[in-house]
């Protein structure tokens, strides 16, 4: 079908039966157009303006949690994630920053006894937890069960995911998920070892439940 208009629909040529004394059909049209445009740019601008926060005002929560035995309480971005909290604000930085999308667990640490990713865990939602990281595990100059299996087993080479898998491992036992070398992988398959590292890892695991 052809998309050229009708003659009946061009404009006729001046003077041919043209009233001067008001806009023409295609003047009214461009006119339509024209405001409507200004209507829909002038609605986004308006909800634009209702929506955006004033300039340094971000969303911010004042948060109360205890972090390796210790009382905290800051005042953070609603979007600041437990992960950037920990490294940024309390400058606890054995919690690593993998991929910061839950993919690897290196950032893992514990919440009220419970697993996390940390990079997923939003900061703000924490009022009254309890939060176990990496350097909360030793008692002083001792080292905790885990810490020491890896030692012993050798159960890590660069070192960038081994405080996630100890988190990981921690939490693994306190959930009784070690009954055999399978269930232990199973359960800590979310935590990612570029070394392969992962048959001392279960190893280590063993010993610390008494297997080894």
């Amino acid at each position: 079908m052809s998309s050229e208009l009708p003659d009946s629909a061009v404009s006729p040529p001046s003077g041919a039966g043209e009233s001067t004394s008001g806009p023409s059909r295609r003047t009214v049209i461009a006119s339509g157009v024209a405001v409507g445009g200004v209507v829909v740019a002038g609605g986004t601008l308006l909800a634009g303006a209702e929506e955006a926060p004033a300039a340094g005002t971000a969303p911010s929560s004042r948060v109360s949690l205890t972090v390796n035995g210790t009382r905290r309480t800051v005042t953070v971005d609603n979007r600041t994630s437990l992960l950037d909290l920990l490294r940024e604000h309390f400058e606890l930085t054995g919690s690593k920053k993998g991929c910061n999308a839950g993919a690897c667990g290196a950032c893992t640490v514990l919440v009220d006894g419970q697993r996390v990713n940390s990079c997923l865990t939003l900061a703000a939602r924490l009022e009254g937890a309890e939060v176990t990281t990496i350097e909360g595990l030793a008692d002083g100059d001792r080292l905790h069960p885990l810490q020491q299996a890896f030692v012993d087993q050798d159960a890590f080479q660069c070192g960038y995911c081994t405080p996630g898998q100890i988190m990981s491992g921690v939490g693994c036992i306190k959930e009784g998920h070690t009954g055999s070398p399978e269930e232990i992988r199973e359960w800590m398959s979310g935590n990612i070892c570029r070394c392969g590292c992962y048959v001392k890892i279960v190893r280590a695991v063993e010993q610390t439940v008494g297997r080894k």
